[in-house]
């Protein structure tokens, strides 16, 4: 694209989302808070002069977001119709506090928040906007090169504020579930979670993002996690979106000394996905696993981009990521491990392992380290590859037709990430949509 053609489509996309930001402004989370109401304001003024990221840019080589830049999204509203009792149902989860979000919207009916401990706090942003948060907003109002991130700044549609009081173990599973509907056309929703996790706390959250309409649209989602001294996280992400859906999402984490940190990041809808997680380990001894699996076909293009910067001594990360591609569809990721000048003792391993399951699928991986730091252990590793042929051999002397084996093999790869989630009822969820992925008359679920 020529560049005086890029000027103006940035300029006609920051025209349309300041039209919209116009419309909906006094509907918006913060309305009546002068700090918010400045953020937004300075997101859209910054998000109007970089505009959305093109493949000319190292960090989106591999994708385009023209898709998105395209269509002019209108800001969803708040939903006017319920939702069907059996579709909400099936996204449930059992035994867990449950925050609903509707085309970006809390919906209190919807919604199961039991009592909670005293020094636990859950509040959707649409019922409490913490002066604390005036900081974290500022910051990525203006964030250097991304625009998304300035365009969820400037048109936040509602969130959550998790805030976890040290000492404090929050027993019970946190369920945000995001749903999509789409009901005005191609419409677009900006969440943003804010998660705080006090020291020597613990706490279990999910993120589930769901698609329950055949239209087009688009989540623009941002999600931050400061975890204090000794704390442990366990966060998982799982993306449903429908396949006409579009979402980046984003998350930032800040890690004190001797906290830990578990991401598992699923990835199964959408026709255009990207995930970026940045992880700043910041205090002695602080550690992250990242995993992550994702399952392409058709002309799904999904792409996942990690950083962790170890910036003390005696830090380790763990990434762990799987990519199953089928048809025409496309993969990315990038992982990323910074170990900077006195960050000796630091510990890093990062695997990327892809299946491609036509001669038309295409992955692009690239594991990357900078190391600044001599009495360090780090590995990287990444494979790009087919089913193997023995094992299928193997399995079609033992009388198992050819489908049968081929779909027998790719649940076992991607299994193997999903066997690693603790939380039951979401690993039997994924399972279920492992077996729906595969061709229903190639898997026998008695032969697993």
């Amino acid at each position: 694209m020529a560049a005086a053609e890029r000027a103006g489509m940035t300029g006609t996309m920051a025209s349309h989302y300041a039209e919209e930001f116009a419309r909906a402004e006094g509907g918006l989370v913060g309305a009546d808070s002068g700090w918010f109401k400045a953020a937004r304001r300075r997101a859209l003024t910054h998000f109007g002069r970089i505009g959305f990221p093109t493949p000319k840019e190292e960090e989106w080589k591999y994708t385009s977001v023209a898709p998105i830049e395209s269509r002019s999204f209108r800001l969803a509203g708040h939903p006017r119709n319920g939702l069907d009792v059996a579709e909400l149902d099936r996204l449930r989860l059992i035994e867990a506090h449950e925050l609903v979000f509707v085309n970006g919207y809390y919906s209190a009916q919807l919604s199961r928040l039991a009592s909670l401990p005293a020094a636990v706090s859950v509040a959707p942003l649409s019922e409490a906007l913490p002066d604390s948060l005036q900081e974290h907003m500022e910051r990525q109002a203006e964030q250097p090169g991304n625009g998304f991130a300035a365009l969820n700044a400037a048109l936040l549609s509602d969130g959550v504020h998790i805030r976890v009081g040290s000492g404090v173990t929050l027993k019970t599973t946190l369920h945000l579930l995001f749903i999509s509907t789409a009901p005005d056309g191609p419409t677009a929703s900006f969440p943003r979670v804010f998660i705080e996790a006090g020291a020597n706390s613990r706490v279990l959250i999910i993120e589930h993002y769901a698609g329950l309409t055949p239209e087009e649209y688009f989540t623009d989602a941002l999600t931050e996690i400061n975890v204090g001294p000794g704390a442990t996280v366990e966060h998982y992400k799982w993306q449903m979106e429908g396949a006409r859906g579009y979402h980046i999402g984003q998350m930032l984490v800040h890690q004190q000394r001797e906290s830990r940190v578990t991401s598992y990041s699923v990835s199964l809808g959408a026709a255009l996905a990207r995930d970026d997680i940045a992880v700043s380990l910041a205090g002695e001894g602080a550690g992250a696993s990242l995993n992550g699996l994702y399952m392409a076909k058709g002309r799904q293009h999904v792409d996942h981009h990690t950083s962790i910067d170890h910036q003390q001594p005696h830090t380790t990360s763990a990434e762990y990521y799987k990519g199953v591609l089928a048809g025409h569809a496309r993969g990315v990721f990038d992982g990323k491990v910074v170990v900077r000048e006195g960050a000796q003792k630091a510990d890093a391993e990062l695997t990327n392992k892809n299946l491609l399951l036509s001669e038309h699928a295409e992955m692009d991986t690239k594991p990357e380290l900078q190391i600044y730091a001599d009495d360090v252990k780090c590995s990287h590793g990444a494979t790009v590859g087919q089913l193997d042929e023995d094992a299928l051999f193997y399995l079609r002397s033992r009388g198992i037709e050819y489908s049968q084996a081929t779909a027998l093999l790719t649940y076992a790869f991607a299994d193997d990430v999903v066997a690693r989630i603790a939380i039951e009822p979401m690993r039997h969820a994924i399972e279920r949509h492992l077996t729906a992925y595969l061709p229903r008359a190639a898997l026998d679920m008695e032969l697993l």
